[in-house]
């Protein structure tokens, strides 16, 4: 259809851009809205306050305004009631349920436009066009000139991804109204020109309990590449159905101002240019339309707008990055401080989706034309294995690391282990409509490039692998998430380094730049399943060797069915009489675990379900990070029934810790857990007894230390020391039964975690390399300090375990060969048999006087909680005046000096990200207003 002319009287209403400020102004005024009859046909009015009578107002339905004059946030209840009663009063309107929350709650959505937009099969057809413009191999340029020349773009405008940054949502509801109910001009042009889709909570577990994170303690604004948790899946689902060209993701920070984009740096290489600049050009928007005090500057320094600071576009699981990578979207995170009045936090909020719909509104066609032209570039630079530059945008940066001169054709999954798992990104990729394909039969790669740092001529890869070919439309997607490096430009982080999926997975994979046209199937659906059956009397069996095979065993285990396992090669085996075989193919198929039948019987040493205790003690956040990890994988995934232990369980040894065959021990800020010295005994007692201790990261690692349950240390951290959350390559001792199924080289990821030297009385299950093995990617700076360490030690007690991992394998849940890990931890026979290998090497008597000595070290300083002290790097001539900038936020840094350059340390112990923390962002404006530059920062 072609997009029809706004009247407004008698002048054609052709762009917002020159009344955008005068319209705002209107609006912002705290007066009831004017009521009108909806006039039907084209004609609107110059009053910005008319409104229709039939859609309910903020006023009439809350009792209040919503921004200027409102006493209040609105609650979860009132937004899903005001969402379907819009939908209900307009025509301009639909609603639904985008997802369900963890409790159940519903993530209402209100789609707004034109009324001739939403019309029935109209709205369809309008996202149907707007899909096709991302796939230039089936839409001709003239067809694609053809919808931007006619059809209305796609704005989104979500808010409240984190619970506790309300006011995003409650200005949403505002934008709403306006849309749904306004006869001005400026509403016309609008609709006429956009379809408006509106997603005022993200998170309303969070809003309910006032809390950043989802029921399950999961940061929704880290879970977007992953989509573990179901308010993420529903959302990018309809992303799919409705991409954005524009995308707002409205939260709040610290303070009392407000940042819209330009961005701080770093910003991924793979985000298009076109995004980009509408970013930034919106930001020129919304500072004229933004009002309050304009500018932040000199003496304004409340209720003003920042640029250039804070908030980067790395991290492949924000609301901004993944609908710019994978959506083409104008990806835009807005931040109002949250220590304004609720009056000037929403309407700061309403003022720049305004200014940002205008915006969308005015410049369609040339948004629509970019649009297909990304997805075109992209096809042409897969075809030539061109990878995008680094770049960067703030004025006063430069790009210091520049993505190599590499070309990059096609990726391999190679399908010889880890299955199940490798299967699952395959559906993650296809789940953001990347084309994959399963080898017919070998190809020779002539030059590979294997994950972890090596090269091979002449690689065959076989049949069944998965090709994924860059030549398609998510060329720029593709790379973001499978690229072995992210190719970091500029040394801020917010946030980790690398999530490189294969290596989070452990799947083998290869690139390459080479031109190849294998025999290959496109993907349609999950494979696995049953591939042969089992006569009535045999058994089935599959290899329990990824994360995807974890989660069926123990989902069969829930339903009764007797496991076996060969604790040399991990194997499960089940009779073929304790299940139906349809059912058995259709659960092993939703984890893509192939199951064989055979005649013989089930073998190896009975399963088990663990009856798992979660450590809720001293020093362990119940609310949010590992904990919530843990219940989520262990309970959600697993379907485990597991249950809290306190400290005061452990040191009165109730049964609610005794009863317990494992006790998972999550990160956290204690080196005793609150224990005294009876509860570190009984803790000691009950591991003798056939128990299994599993320690993550720094407090299940220093807990154990402290009960006596390892030998192992840790080793301080160098001067410069820097490890943001990157993937190294680990050395796996196969013998160990943590390690069933893993092969002989992993990775593992690391996000500063302590360093531990190895184990003398126990089984060092992954080292790091000390020698030219050694290898990682992301940014590390004198990372060769952990050479030689280790980063998962089994430790024998009597008929029991300490299992201890020096990272935390369950992050995010997206680790998935951590996860494995884990899972063959709580699977771990008790056996006092099982722990003869691991302490042949030490002395007789000698165990209980080293694990003791290890004891008495004295514990690490708890600098980050569960995650990063904040670290500013200088030139050495420059620390002086940048300890002075610091010592006015706090006097608990502390400096140290390495090779020119002084690293100034800031605890944080409650693990809070720069996005929390009270004062980061202001000391680093700060350090930057004095003229000093700034080598990395690290928060």
């Amino acid at each position: 259809m072609r997009l029809r002319t706004t009247m407004c009287g008698r002048s054609t209403y052709v762009k917002i851009a020159g009344v955008a400020a005068l319209a705002l102004t209107a609006l912002v005024a705290p007066v009831s809205p004017a009521a009108y009859a909806d006039p039907g046909g084209d004609q609107c009015v110059s009053d910005p306050n008319a409104h229709v009578t039939s859609v309910p107002s903020p006023e009439k339905f809350f009792g209040f305004p919503l921004g200027k004059g409102q006493p209040r946030t609105v609650t979860t209840d009132e937004i899903k009631t005001y969402v379907e009663a819009v939908g209900r009063a307009s025509d301009r309107v639909v609603t639904g349920t985008i997802a369900h929350s963890v409790t159940g709650q519903e993530l209402p959505y209100a789609i707004v436009s034109s009324r001739h937009h939403m019309v029935p099969g109209q709205l369809k057809k309008i996202a149907a066009q707007i899909r096709s413009l991302r796939d230039p191999r089936s839409l001709r340029p003239d067809k694609a000139a053809r919808i931007a020349e006619d059809g209305p773009a796609i704005v989104w405008i979500a808010g409240n991804v984190h619970g506790g940054e309300k006011s995003g949502a409650d200005a949403a509801l505002r934008t709403l109204y306006e849309l749904a109910g306004g006869l001005s001009c400026d509403v016309a042009t609008r609709n006429e020109n956009l379809v408006t889709v509106i997603m005022p909570t993200q998170n309303p577990d969070g809003r309910n309990a006032d809390r950043r994170q989802n029921e399950y303690g999961f940061d929704l604004n880290r879970d977007w590449f992953a989509r573990t948790q179901p308010e993420t899946g529903g959302k990018i689902e309809m992303l799919r159905e409705y991409p954005a060209q524009v995308f707002v993701d409205a939260h709040e920070m610290g303070g009392r101002q407000y940042f819209f984009p330009p961005n701080a740096d770093p910003i991924h290489h793979e985000i298009a240019a076109q995004p980009v600049d509408w970013i930034n050009r919106i930001g020129a928007a919304n500072a004229a339309g933004f009002g309050y005090n304009g500018a932040c500057g000199g003496a304004v320094t409340t209720e003003c707008y920042f640029n250039y600071a804070t908030y980067d576009m790395f991290y492949m699981g924000y609301g901004d990055t993944v609908p710019a990578t994978g959506f083409g979207a104008a990806g835009m995170t807005f931040e109002k401080g949250s220590a304004s009045a609720v009056e000037d936090r929403v309407q700061q909020q309403f003022n720049t989706q305004w200014a940002t719909t205008g915006w969308a509104a005015a410049n369609r066609r040339e948004i629509l034309d970019g649009y297909y032209k990304i997805w075109q570039t992209a096809i042409e630079q897969g075809k030539a294995g061109t990878l995008e530059p680094n770049e960067v945008v703030q004025p006063t940066n430069t790009v210091q690391f520049p993505v190599p001169d590499v070309k990059v054709r096609s990726y391999f999954l190679l399908p010889d282990r880890q299955i199940g798992d490798v299967r699952r990104l395959v559906e993650r990729l296809r789940a953001m409509d990347v084309e994959v394909y399963r080898l017919k039969q070998a190809v020779t790669v002539p030059n590979a490039d294997v994950f972890g740092g090596r090269t091979v001529k002449n690689l065959s890869v076989p049949a069944g692998a998965y090709w994924i070919p860059m030549d398609q439309p998510q060329k720029h997607w593709i790379q973001a998430l499978i690229a072995q490096d992210p190719y970091v430009p500029f040394p801020y982080f917010y946030d980790v380094s690398s999530w490189s999926n294969p290596l989070l997975m452990g799947v083998a994979t290869v690139s390459t730049g080479d031109a190849l046209s294998p025999k290959a199937d496109a993907v349609k659906g999950m494979d696995g399943g049953v591939v042969s059956a089992a006569p009535a009397n045999g058994s089935y069996s599959y290899p329990m060797d990824s994360a995807a095979a974890s989660e069926l065993t123990f989902r069969l285990l829930g339903q009764g069915v007797a496991l076996s396992r060969d604790l040399a090669t991990g194997v499960v085996s089940l009779p073929a009489r304790a299940v139906n075989p349809g059912d058995l193919d259709k659960l092993a198929r939703s984890y893509g675990v192939a199951v064989e039948g055979r005649a013989g019987d089930a073998s190896g040493t009975p399963l088990r379900v663990p009856d798992t205790g979660l450590f809720a003690g001293t020093g362990v956040s119940t609310t949010s990070g590992s904990y919530g990890e843990a219940r989520y994988v262990l309970g959600e995934r697993w379907g485990l029934d597991v249950k809290a232990v306190t400290t005061a369980d452990v040191n009165g040894n109730t049964p609610a810790f005794t009863e317990r065959s494992v006790l998972l021990v999550p990160d956290g800020s204690s080196a005793n857990g609150g224990l005294t010295a009876q509860g570190l005994a009984n803790l000691k007692a009950w591991v003798a007894a056939g128990g299994t201790y599993v320690g993550l990261r720094n407090e299940g690692t220093r807990v154990a230390r402290t009960a006596g349950l390892t030998s192992t240390t840790e080793k301080t951290k160098p001067t410069g020391y820097q490890v943001i959350g990157s993937h190294f390559r680990v050395n796996v001792d196969t013998a160990s039964q943590v390690a069933l199924g893993r092969p002989a080289e992993d990775f593992q990821f690391n996000n500063g975690d302590p360093i531990l030297n190895p184990s003398v009385t126990g089984a060092n299950v992954l080292t790091y390399p000390s020698d030219g093995a050694f290898w990682s990617n992301g940014y590390t700076t004198n990372a060769d300090a952990l050479k030689g360490s280790v980063a998962l030690v089994d430790e024998p007690t009597g008929a029991g375990h300490a299992v201890l991992f020096a990272y935390n394998p369950l992050f995010r849940a997206y680790n998935e060969n951590g996860i494995h890990l884990v899972a063959n931890a709580l699977l771990l026979p008790s056996s006092k048999t099982g722990a003869a290998r691991t302490l042949a090497a030490t002395p007789a008597g000698k165990v209980e006087a080293l694990r003791a000595d290890a004891a008495k070290a004295a514990p690490a300083d708890d600098l980050a909680g569960e995650w990063r002290p904040i670290v500013i790097q200088v030139a050495d001539a420059d620390a002086g005046r940048a300890e002075a900038v610091v010592r006015t936020y706090t006097d608990t840094a502390r400096t140290a000096s390495a090779d020119g350059s002084s690293y100034i340390t800031i605890p944080n112990p409650e693990g809070l990200a720069a996005d929390e923390h009270p004062f980061l962002r202001d000391m680093v404006h700060d350090l930057n207003g004095a003229g000093i530059p700034l080598r990395s920062v690290v928060g």
